[in-house]
């Protein structure tokens, strides 16, 4: 088995291969286990092996017994376990891209809100291990994941190229996620739930009630409560709270407000209240922004 972990940017990647041993020509299958040292937010892509693969934490267990073309996004923390079965006919090839929940922020280009904006079920976790969406890759990321495994380039050109077909493929994979979302929605509907999601987001510190949005749209409550969260992948209010959460990280951070000051501005009237659902979101206290 070789397992290499590269850093780009605030990104971890994670390149493993493996396959049966020749030398254990007595054994079938062989296991290759793997965890986390701290909780991050990821997207796995398989390339050709078509390996089995089980998911464990606690006493929960989820099995994949189909990976080839597989991209799964997912959130993980120290308590996951996940274990490769390699066969003979099954080499392990997978590709994983993955970003701390502390560094979500930090990435360049705005990519931090592309996470937060499409995959907010895994920016805001319910629990040790949640499964964000997944798919069969098309032909064009199978190419880039292939291409991968079977860089020519040596040295710094190798790194050059590595970098750029990362980004590609990370690209494609939110592309190809916005597509799948937007097509579960009816393009009226969708119009009526991104003007509820604006309503939000400008009054953010004193926001109407869901029969309030519900009556300004045009839609009855328990459609927006349905598919706003089909299409944003979270509640409604829970939108909200990330929103304000999120503005509120960004003026202690930029200087332009006092931590008191921006949870006044986002619509908190209690510091604590505040302060332990910013530490829940970031996983630090407001105060320690530097």
């Amino acid at each position: 088995m070789t397992r290499d972990i590269i850093n780009i940017n605030d990104f971890i990647i994670l390149v493993e291969e493996a396959k049966v041993s020749t030398k254990a020509t007595d054994l079938e299958s062989e296991s290759s286990a793997c965890a986390f040292d701290e909780p991050v937010i990821a997207v796995a892509f398989y390339g050709s092996g078509n390996v089995d693969l089980s998911v464990k934490y606690g006493d929960k267990q989820r099995d994949f017994n189909y990976t080839k073309g597989l991209a799964l996004s997912f959130y993980a923390d120290e308590n996951v376990v996940f274990d490769h079965t390699v066969e003979n006919d099954k080499p392990l090839e997978c590709l994983l891209i993955a970003t701390t929940t502390s560094a979500i922020d930090k990435l360049p280009n705005q990519e931090g809100e592309l996470f937060g904006e499409m995959l907010n079920e895994l920016v805001n976790p319910s629990d040790h291990y949640v499964e964000g969406p997944s798919f069969i890759m098309t032909p064009q990321m199978q190419a880039i994941v292939d291409g991968l495994f079977n860089i020519q380039y040596e040295g710094k050109t190798k790194m050059m190229f590595f970098r750029s077909q990362i980004t590609a493929l990370l690209s494609h994979f939110f592309g190809e996620l916005a597509n799948l979302k937007t097509e579960k929605l009816k393009t009226p509907e969708r119009e009526k739930l991104n003007q509820a999601r604006d309503i939000l987001l400008n009054n953010l510190d004193n926001p109407p009630s869901l029969n309030e949005i519900s009556k300004r749209i045009g839609l009855n409550t328990f459609k927006l409560k349905k598919e706003f969260k089909e299409l944003f992948g979270v509640p409604v209010f829970k939108y909200l709270q990330n929103e304000r959460l999120t503005l509120a990280h960004k003026m202690i951070r930029n200087q332009d407000a006092t931590v008191q000051e921006a949870a006044w501005h986002v619509g908190y009237d209690s510091l604590s209240s505040f302060s332990n659902a910013f530490e829940k979101k970031f996983g630090y206290r407001p105060s320690q922004i530097k």
